[in-house]
């Protein structure tokens, strides 16, 4: 009898590293698993599947043109040669962006920590307790910093913040203009997003000295402080003065100089905003980091982004829940007050658990560092004989130069620091956290300062460069969750309780549909935490960041290999800000051709809420085209509309597949046809992981298309965001992407040179797009096709499998989905009572995460599996589904009261198990453990139903007392 092992050294050496291909790692089910589904949908294989389920005249007939597959030891050395090839000095440049020092704790637990990473967008509040109370925080700090009455729980970058207050203060002014100011000692990147997002609003902008401010006719106006200029100006009689006049005011600012400095608030500001990255999140070339937005409370109901709001559950005990949502682009649409998706959430907990750490001591102590350095930096220059631009300021040094600018910079440069150059005749230093004692010595010497830093310490007048009118007086962060984690055992604890409220992907599968969670490799995930990568400033210079721009070259080529366009802008740093970018791609082009009339946008009624609410950001018109009893664009309608609007017709923007989990046959057809009627095929990628390998979006007949790196190439969603959303362009569209005013988005002969930028870095999220160059490099051009094909194959065996319990409201003419599949909960309501939020919420007791809900159909709820779920996985969550729909036919007979039963009830809570009575007509056990395997890995809520309404009408955006959190 053979040894059990002889067959190895027999195994062709070749098979014998099958082991680390990466793409069995991230493909859940394996070879028998994928035969066994096969045969169970009656397919031979998967191809046959994917014929069944694709049309055949957008198959691709080639594999993707994409280097051969590495393995994930491989890829990381090659993306460490690539990282080795950045060479950055110490930025002290500024312009919003500053090295930071981020605490361990957080580093490890937080920021590379899945618990943490790789949860979802928190709709279902009670299993996302932790991070709700961690974006609480968020909004406390930033509220008391800023001096207003809330804030919400994350934007984009400042300079999107911006651009939103600019929108926001034009739905609150009662002001009769057209026209917005904007403080000229605004940061050039804000400015530079203020006026494309002007052009597209049709606002005149008007750029001057912040003294001059009320001297215009404007709804609005924003200034920077402490500005460009590192000065700290006295706003209050501008403010007021605009406010008389009728205008909204905005302040952008800076949180660490806001722990010294009177806040927005008290100034008179009625928006502030500005960048919390330089509270322990790292410059990443440009992020990913969190925006904050702050406000009156009079103003809530018009400010853009999520917030976190305090309402309670059944059981009358505390919970948290994102409150007042009515206001968001998914309910309001084209009415909505803004596009925006995806938040910055993990990148936001991140900087409230910096200034958690740290508490206001901390950060004080902190904050008076930084601006003691600039002050003794300040002191030495004079002395050498420079003048300064400002006699007060935070951390900022201008520095009139004059003629040996060049080869001052030069000098720093190879003492290792980068200046920022401001003009011709004058630099800019911005000191920050990072910055040393040994740092301060050495510049001093290039500038040519004699005195040592003990000495110009001990010249420095106090009250020199801060003026004492505009310190602060009161105590902000004064709540206990600022003052109670200093020790790294107390901070560790918390943020393990936190962690311990939420259910991630590392708990179970999140089978939502069109958002796409699958796996975040910890390969892919490892070189965010890099040095290399993340220690970049956006706008070093270039020579700098030799290694960002070949990664970025390196995954354009892959992106534009996948998608077929042939041009990639990687500026967008969201799903919705790729959209916005696609729009306006098309609306500069149109322009270019003298066809400034076409501004209707046509969208199927089955778009996601991003869609319209983009058009209309970008000046559009939205027409809503209806689909067919089958879920399709209804051609009829569309032509009739096409016809109508044929003359000012400028896009359609369609999701393929479908919204409704379809590949539509008639796609090329429906494409055909805009573009014989003059417009552009806008392309929503939010469903794109269904096509890679498989179909291309050019190929089908887009123009544009966003990507969704946080969904199809494994960026993590963290908890609401971040993510990046690049657009790929067709040739002629290409000339009209987005560029950047301080840093080229290509070479010197780029077709956008000059194009007004959407995002404030010019390669937006820079920081994680290693995640998704790891992803492609180590799938390949076959492992990328095969998770298109298992992802399709996933979707249709859940489809399968539960169709004899809830009816699958659409399929293909061959009776297959896509890659996620709609259960149409609304008989089921109508025999029973119980709705999809019911289900949802009894989802949460058997350990799972709930489907999306009444989108795109209300009454719905869409599942998604994606291809990283293994057959074990894809199990269990059929088995929950079924094991449900046996309880709702317990409803149905009257064996449980419609009123009380397991469905009504859930989630439970161990709360509910202690009750020393159980009036219920069905058991604990059936309460908690449904199902044997469930007590293995038990998820407990740690709150019952959350009343929705009970929290937008009794609003409260900020840290309740701690006794509250009790049971």
């Amino acid at each position: 009898m053979a040894h059990p092992l002889a067959a190895q050294f027999d195994t062709p050496l070749a098979h014998l590293g099958q082991e680390d291909v990466f793409a069995r790692r991230h493909i859940g089910p394996d070879a028998a698993e994928i035969a066994r589904m096969c045969a169970e949908l009656g397919v031979a294989d998967l191809d046959e599947l994917i014929a069944q389920t694709v049309p055949a005249d957008i198959r691709l007939q080639a594999p993707l043109d994409l280097p051969a597959a590495l393995t994930e030891h491989q890829a990381l050395e090659r993306l460490r040669e690539i990282a080795s090839r950045n060479r950055p000095k110490k930025p002290l440049i500024g312009l919003g962006y500053y090295g930071t020092l981020t605490p361990p704790v957080i580093q490890r637990n937080v920021f590379e920590n899945p618990g943490w990473y790789t949860a979802y967008t928190p709709y279902q509040a009670e299993i996302a307790q932790g991070r709700l109370e961690a974006l609480l925080n968020f909004q406390q700090m930033v509220s008391d910093l800023t001096g207003l009455d809330l804030a919400n729980a994350s934007l984009l970058d400042e300079a999107t913040a911006a651009a939103e207050a600019m929108a926001m203060a034009r739905r609150l002014s009662k002001a009769d203009s057209c026209a917005f100011f904007v403080d000229e000692n605004c940061f050039p990147q804000t400015v530079d997003v203020l006026r494309t997002r002007a052009q597209g609003f049709g606002f005149e902008l008007i750029v001057g000295p912040a003294s001059e401010a009320a001297r215009h006719a404007v709804f609005g106006a924003l200034f920077q402080y402490p500005g460009v200029d590192g000065g700290i100006p006295e706003l209050s009689p501008s403010l007021s003065a605009l406010k008389a006049n009728g205008a909204i005011t905005a302040v952008a600012s800076d949180l660490m100089a806001l722990v010294l400095l009177q806040p927005p608030g008290a100034l008179g500001a009625d928006i502030a905003l500005g960048s919390a990255q330089r509270f322990g999140v790292p410059m990443g070339y440009g992020g990913p980091h969190a925006a904050f937005f702050a406000t009156r409370q009079a103003y809530v109901r018009a400010m853009p982004g999520r917030i976190i709001g305090v309402s309670r559950d059944s059981r009358g005990k505390q919970a948290l829940r994102m409150t007042l949502q009515t206001r968001e682009q998914h309910i309001r649409r084209e009415k909505a007050n803004s596009n925006i998706c995806t938040s910055q959430v993990l990148l936001a907990n991140m900087a409230a658990f910096y200034a958690i750490y740290h508490g206001p001591a901390g950060l004080q102590a902190i904050a008076g560092r930084i601006h003691r350095l600039a002050g003794i930096l300040a002191v030495g220059l004079q002395q050498a004989g420079f003048e300064l631009g400002s006699t007060h300021f935070f951390d900022t040094l201008v520095i009139r130069s004059g003629t040996r600018s060049n080869a001052l910079l030069t000098a720093c440069e190879q003492a290792g620091y980068t200046l920022r150059r401001v003009s011709d005749e004058a630099l800019a230093i911005a000191v920050d956290e990072t910055v040393t004692l040994a740092d301060v010595a050495a510049l001093l010497k290039v500038f040519g300062a004699t005195a040592d830093v003990a000495t110009l310490d001990a010249q420095r007048n106090e009250d020199r460069f801060l003026p004492a009118a505009l310190l602060r007086t009161d105590a902000p962060l004064s709540h206990p969750v600022f003052n109670s984690h200093h020790a790294e055992h107390q901070m560790l604890r918390y943020l393990k309780r936190l962690q311990n409220r939420d259910l991630a992907l590392d708990h179970s599968m999140i089978p939502l549909g069109s958002c796409t969670m699958k796996l975040n490799a910890a390969s892919e995930m490892m070189p965010v935490s890099w040095p290399a990568f993340a220690a970049l400033h956006p706008f070093a210079p270039a020579e700098q960041a030799a290694g960002y721009r070949d990664l970025i070259a390196s995954l354009s080529a892959a992106l534009r290999a996948i998608t077929g366009f042939d041009a990639i802008s990687m500026q967008p740093n969201s799903g919705a800000q790729g959209e916005y970018a696609g729009l306006v791609a098309i609306r500069r082009y149109q322009a270019s051709r003298g066809e400034t009339r076409r501004d209707v946008c046509l969208i199927p009624r089955s778009a996601h809420g991003t869609n319209p609410a983009t058009a209309q950001m970008c000046g559009m018109q939205v027409v809503v085209v209806d689909c067919d009893p089958q879920g399709n664009v209804d051609l009829a309608d569309l032509r009739a509309k096409l016809a109508q609007h044929a003359e000012r017709l400028s896009a359609l923007m369609i999701t393929y597949p479908s919204t409704h989990g379809v590949f539509e046959e008639s796609i090329r057809e429906i494409c055909e046809l805009v573009h014989a009627h003059g417009g552009q095929v806008y392309m929503d990628g939010a469903n794109l992981n269904a096509q890679v390998g498989l179909s291309a979006p050019a190929a089908i007949g887009a123009d544009v298309s966003h990507m969704n790196l946080h969904k199809t190439f494994c960026i993590p969603h963290g908890g609401g965001g971040p993510g990046m959303g690049p657009i790929g362009v067709k040739a002629h569209l290409a000339p009209f992407l987005p560029d950047h005013v301080l840093a080229a988005t290509g070479d010197a002969a780029r077709a956008n040179r000059g194009q007004g930028a959407v995002s404030a870095a010019p390669f937006g999220s820079a920081s994680i797009l290693p995640i998704s160059w790891m992803y492609i490099a180590m799938m390949g051009a076959d492992g990328l096709r095969q998770a298109s094909a298992v992802a399709i194959l996933n979707a249709n065996y859940i489809a399968h499998r539960l169709a004899p319990h809830y009816p699958v409201l659409y399929t293909g003419s061959q009776g297959r989905v896509a890659h996620e599949c709609i259960l149409d909960i609304r008989p089921l309501k109508a025999a029973s009572g119980i709705s999809e939020v019911d289900i949802a919420k009894r989802l949460m007791d058997y350990g799972f995460h709930a489907p999306t809900m009444s989108f795109p159909v209300p009454g719905t709820i869409m599942v998604e599996p994606t291809e990283s779920e293994s057959l074990g996985e894809l199990e269990r969550f059929i088995e929950a589904m079924i094991s449900i729909r046996h309880e709702i036919r317990e409803i149905e007979s009257g064996a449980w009261p419609a009123d009380d039963n397991p469905l009504r009830n859930a989630p439970h809570t161990q709360a509910d198990l202690a009750d020393d009575s159980w009036a219920h007509p069905y058991s604990r056990r059936v309460a908690a453990f449904p199902l044997p395997w469930i007590a293995d890995n038990k998820f407990w809520p740690t709150v019952n139903r959350i009343d929705d309404v009970y929290g937008d009408r009794n609003l409260q955006c900020s840290c309740p007392s701690p006794s509250a959190y009790g049971g």
